[in-house]
């Protein structure tokens, strides 16, 4: 899909002020498209934190303040001792995954595509 079928004006959206530009850097960002997909079921900070190998805890509060506050996930605090806290997707959230799925699935499938062509980029430029 070309912006031209999203409806929005094809000007505004390469504007600096354009209002999807900080939502795109929010989605696009690698730790929110990797929380958001181990969230396939209400899940503990510590649950993501191990199925992220190489978050830091930081990183990864950070990451769930920024989607909690544009409305991708919910954190629900658990009447337990200690007390707990999970995260799941909200609707808007999941609304995300299936375009998120063919994303990843172009990812995988091209993969070895794109490291050739990196390889063969850095052998140019390296001489």
């Amino acid at each position: 899909m070309d912006i031209s079928e999203t409806g929005a004006d094809a000007g505004t959206v390469y504007r600096s002020d354009c209002p999807s530009r900080p939502i795109l850097d929010q989605i696009a960002d690698k730790w929110s498209m990797m929380v958001m997909a181990v969230l396939d079921r209400p899940t503990r900070f510590n649950e993501i934190k191990r199925r992220l190998e190489g978050v830091t805890q930081r990183v990864l509060t950070q990451t769930l303040r920024r989607l909690e506050r544009n409305g991708m996930i919910v954190r629900r605090v658990l009447p337990t001792s200690p007390v707990g806290v999970e995260y799941s997707l909200t609707p808007l959230g999941e609304s995300l995954r299936e375009p998120f799925g063919r994303l990843y699935d172009w990812t995988v499938d091209h993969a070895d595509e794109i490291r050739a062509h990196q390889m063969n980029y850095d052998q140019r430029v390296q001489k």
